[in-house]
């Protein structure tokens, strides 16, 4: 870190903060990282985030956004599934924030669910606190059902429909913020597409499944000539450009594009902006993005926890530097990569190799050279 700013490097204030309101699910889902895979810190969490651990975290977002004249914060309920929690906690909790933040700061509520729990009292609050809702989604039902199911196998699919249909419904919908489907090859991906389409979302983000080098994702082998999920996406990026009119909006695809035309990537899964993004856990600790968890147990640790430490402490970590100081992170292969910029070496936990620690490719580097090298030829040729 030293070496860092003596060269003129400074650490960017973080603006996302997700909340893990709630560290237990109502779903057994068989891909999840925070349940199946590495780090197994959530058995030894508390349940659910007492009211003391909301009061801190809170301080300690109002104090990082001030000390850093932060015009917006964006705040994401998070889990476990966070809807576990009960409507009254979720409605004090934003209700607090907003009430130590505002107007000064602009908080930007979020939710990220499973979609079981999605009730009427649960929408009326959400629109009472503006908390923005996406909902997790694989597809049509047999599809969706393969992983997304409850620890005695049946299948969450029907359940999800019935949140998705009062979330879409007119009086909600403006609360509705998009679906995130995680990709099984396996899974046809035009119907996969269409399914999401009949919700009419206003995005989907495709997820890539987590996986690193030392644990593969399901069909990533070591031969660099096979491109199962890029070949998947592709088919999905074809339906979706050519439509006569844009039916949702993609960020993954999205951001090729900006970034193929000179802007910027709008997620982490590629491309070099800085990531600033922290999580608290139910606890009260304060970790780095929770997909490390995929990684390696403690990965995604700092040793930090909102009763004791501000939140500038967490920008002294040496993974959220090199989170943040783009192309000197990366391993030599990428820094060579023609696809550098848009790439960026992809989502950084997906790097990790027993051993090697993250300077390495991402374990998805045939599928996003073949994704990204196809998308930006298309806007080219287009442009």
């Amino acid at each position: 870190m030293d070496a860092l700013r003596g060269a003129g490097w400074q650490p960017l204030p973080f603006t996302q903060f997700v909340v893990k309101i709630h560290s237990r699910c109502n779903l057994a889902c068989d891909y999840c990282y925070m349940y199946e895979m590495a780090d197994q810190s959530w058995s030894s969490r508390d349940k659910v985030m007492t009211p003391a651990t909301m009061k801190a975290t809170i301080r300690r977002i109002a104090e990082h956004a001030r000390a850093h004249g932060l015009p917006a914060v964006n705040v994401i309920l998070h889990g476990g599934e966070p809807l576990l929690a009960g409507t009254s906690r979720i409605d004090r909790f934003v209700a607090d924030l907003r009430n130590a933040l505002e107007p000064d700061v602009r908080v930007e509520a979020g939710m990220q669910t499973n979609g079981i729990l999605i009730d009427e009292s649960f929408l009326a609050a959400a629109a009472e606190r503006r908390i923005g809702i996406s909902v997790s989604l694989d597809g049509a039902e047999e599809d969706n059902d393969r992983h997304r199911r409850y620890a005695g196998g049946r299948g969450s699919y029907e359940a999800v429909a019935r949140g998705l249909d009062l979330l879409g419904s007119a009086p909600h919908r403006p609360l509705f913020r998009g679906l995130l489907c995680t990709i099984d090859v396996d899974n046809d991906p035009i119907a996969t597409y269409e399914e999401l389409l009949r919700w009419e979302p206003p995005a989907v983000d495709f997820l890539l499944p987590h996986g690193t080098w030392s644990s593969p994702p399901p069909r990533r082998t070591a031969d660099a000539g096979s491109t199962p999920y890029a070949d998947w996406l592709l088919e999905i990026f074809e339906r979706w450009y050519t439509a006569p009119r844009r039916e949702t909006r993609v960020r993954l695809f999205e951001s090729v594009i900006r970034m193929t035309l000179g802007g910027r990537s709008m997620t982490e899964a590629i491309g070099l902006q800085p990531a600033r993004l922290l999580v608290v856990e139910t606890d009260g600790t304060i970790e780095q993005v929770d997909s490390l968890k995929a990684a390696f147990d403690g990965a995604p640790d700092t040793g930090l926890t909102v009763r004791e430490h501000p939140f500038d402490l967490a920008l002294e970590h040496p993974s959220v530097a090199a989170r943040q100081i783009g192309v000197d992170a990366l391993s030599e292969q990428c820094t060579a990569c023609s696809l550098r910029d848009i790439c960026g070496g992809g989502l950084y936990p997906h790097r990790y190799r027993e051993g090697y620690g993250f300077r390495n490719p991402s374990v998805y580097c045939p599928d996003l050279t073949k994704l990204i090298g196809h998308i930006a030829g298309r806007v080219r040729a287009d442009t």
